[in-house]
C-alpha cells in the first residue's frame, strides 16, 4: 500500500499485547485505519493522545520500532449495481475472482435510521418454508433471529430462505464459515441462476477471526445502499451471531478488559443492537430485514448472546430435529414473530390466524397425548388422532424441506383437519369451516 504525503507515520511502540498496540499520535480518529509493520490495524480506543490499534491479523513480529501509518479513513465499501452477484471478504474486496467494483465509497458502520423515517412494517416476506410463512410470517424491516444447536442444517435454511424469498436484493454475511459452506452457498447460487440479485460478504475459519467483526457492517452498507438508493426490499442473512460475538470477546479479552457474563464483553448489548436496529421500513418503500443465525452452545438459550439477542429482536426462529419424522422443524412451540399479525390475514388469506392457531393448539393436544403415553396412561381416540396430526403436521408444514405458498399451506392444513377431526374439534369459526372445510 503506497504511502500518501499526508498520511501520519510514526515509529515509536509503547505497548504491545497479542492483538493491539499503543503508541501516543495526534489527529487520529476513532474506527480509523492504519498499517502496522504492513499489516492492516484500526484504532479501538483513544485516551488523550495514547491511540490503541487492533491488528486485524495479530501482533506476531512486530517489533517496537515498527512503521506505524494511519490511512486517515475508517474501513469503506464502494457502493453501486456492481456489487450484485458478487463474492467479498471483510474488507470488501472481491474473491470470486472478478473485477474491482466502481462505485461512492461508503463508510461503514454509520448510524441506524433516524425513528422518524422509519414507517410501521407491513409487508410480507414469504420464504416458502411454512413453518416460518405459516406459524410465524416475517414482515419486511423486522429483524429476527434463528436459535439453533451447531449440528443443525442452519446454512441450509438460510440458503433455502435466500432461494425463495421475495425480496429484491440477497446480502449474506457469513462469519467464520468453514469453506464447504462457503463453496456449497457459491455452487448454490451459481447453479440457480440467481447470482443476480445475491451479494456475499464471506469470512471463513481461515481468516483472522477479528475480521469477521466487520462482515454485518459491509452487509449492511450494501443493504442500505439498494434500500435507500433505489427503494428496494433487501433481506440480510446473517451467519453466525454467536461467532461474531466470540470475536468480540478475543478482542475485549486481549485488550485486557473485565468481561462480562459468560466472558463476553460489557459492551455486547450495544454492539449486537448496533447491528439488529439497522432493520427498517422506508416510507418510500425500500426496506432492510435481518434474518440472522445465533447458534446455541448445548442448547443453552440462557447464554448473553441468544439472552442479549432476545431483547433487541422481534422475535426468534427456533430450530430441532422431531425424532418422530426424523427431520429438522421449526419449533411452534419456541418461536415467535411478534410482529406477524401486522400481515397474517391482512396480506394473506383470510382464515390463515384462525387456522394457525387452531394447528397449533391441536399439536399441543399431542404433546399432551405423548406424555401421557410416556407415563403410561391409557390414551382416549382423540388423543391418538392428535398423535397422528402431529406426524403429518411435522412432516407436511414444518420441516424445513417444505416449500409451498401461503395459500398451499393452508390448503393442507384444511385437509389435515378434516382427516382426523370433525369442525367442532377445530374450533374454527362456522364461516371459515363453510368456505374452507375439506368435504
Amino acid at each position: 500500500m503506497a504511502t500518501e504525503a499526508f498520511q501520519k507515520i510514526y515509529t515509536k511502540i509503547n505497548s504491545i499485547t497479542k492483538a493491539t498496540c499503543s503508541l501516543k499520535a495526534t489527529g487520529v480518529g476513532y474506527d480509523e485505519l492504519a498499517t502496522v509493520n504492513g499489516k492492516l490495524a484500526q484504532v479501538v480506543k483513544i485516551m488523550g493522545d495514547e491511540v490503541t490499534l487492533q491488528v486485524f491479523e495479530g501482533t506476531g513480529g512486530i517489533p517496537t520500532n515498527a512503521e506505524v501509518v494511519f490511512l486517515g479513513k475508517a474501513p469503506t465499501l464502494k457502493v453501486s449495481d456492481q456489487l450484485a452477484g458478487r463474492f467479498f471478504n471483510a474488507y470488501g474486496d472481491p474473491i470470486d475472482g472478478g473485477p474491482a467494483i466502481e462505485g461512492t465509497e461508503v463508510e461503514i458502520g454509520g448510524p441506524s435510521v433516524n425513528p422518524v423515517r422509519r414507517k410501521q412494517p407491513s409487508e410480507l416476506i414469504a420464504t416458502g418454508i411454512a413453518g416460518i410463512d405459516l406459524n410465524n410470517t416475517l414482515v419486511t424491516g423486522q429483524k429476527i433471529p434463528f436459535f439453533a444447536d451447531p449440528d443443525q442444517p442452519y446454512n441450509q435454511v438460510m440458503a433455502n430462505v435466500a432461494m425463495r424469498a421475495e425480496t429484491d436484493k440477497i446480502i449474506l454475511g457469513g462469519m467464520g464459515m468453514t469453506n464447504d459452506d462457503y463453496l456449497y452457498f457459491k455452487h448454490l447460487f451459481s447453479n440457480a441462476g440467481a447470482l443476480d440479485r445475491i451479494i456475499c460478504f464471506m469470512n471463513t475459519t481461515e481468516d483472522p477471526a477479528v475480521e469477521r467483526l466487520l462482515i454485518p457492517d459491509m452487509a449492511l452498507t450494501a443493504a442500505e445502499y439498494f434500500a435507500v438508493e433505489k427503494n428496494q426490499k433487501v433481506l440480510v442473512l446473517l451467519t453466525d451471531m454467536t461467532m461474531y460475538a466470540d470475536a468480540l470477546s478475543i478482542v475485549s479479552n486481549r485488550m485486557d478488559q473485565i468481561p462480562s457474563k459468560d466472558s463476553m464483553p460489557g459492551s455486547l448489548y450495544s454492539d449486537l443492537a448496533k447491528i439488529y436496529e439497522k432493520a427498517v421500513q422506508f416510507p418510500s418503500g425500500g426496506s432492510i430485514t435481518i434474518i440472522a443465525v445465533t447458534t446455541l452452545s448445548g442448547g443453552d438459550i440462557t447464554h448473553a448472546v441468544p439472552d442479549n439477542t432476545g431483547y433487541i429482536t422481534e422475535g426468534q426462529l427456533f430450530l430441532r430435529r422431531d425424532s418422530d419424522i426424523g427431520k429438522v422443524i421449526v419449533d411452534p412451540f419456541r418461536s415467535l414473530s411478534r410482529l406477524k399479525q401486522l400481515v397474517a390475514g391482512k396480506k394473506t388469506r383470510k382464515d390463515h390466524p384462525q387456522v394457525m392457531n387452531a394447528a397449533v393448539r391441536l399439536y399441543a393436544d399431542a404433546a399432551n397425548a405423548k406424555t401421557k403415553l410416556e407415563n403410561g396412561f391409557d390414551l382416549t381416540p382423540y388423543d391418538r388422532r392428535t398423535l397422528d396430526f402431529a406426524k403429518e403436521y411435522s412432516d407436511k408444514l414444518l420441516a424445513i424441506d417444505v416449500n409451498l405458498n401461503t395459500i398451499e399451506m393452508l390448503d393442507v392444513t384444511w385437509g389435515l383437519f378434516s382427516k382426523y377431526f370433525v369442525p367442532e374439534e377445530v374450533n374454527i369459526r362456522q364461516e371459515l369451516i363453510e368456505t374452507y372445510w375439506k368435504k
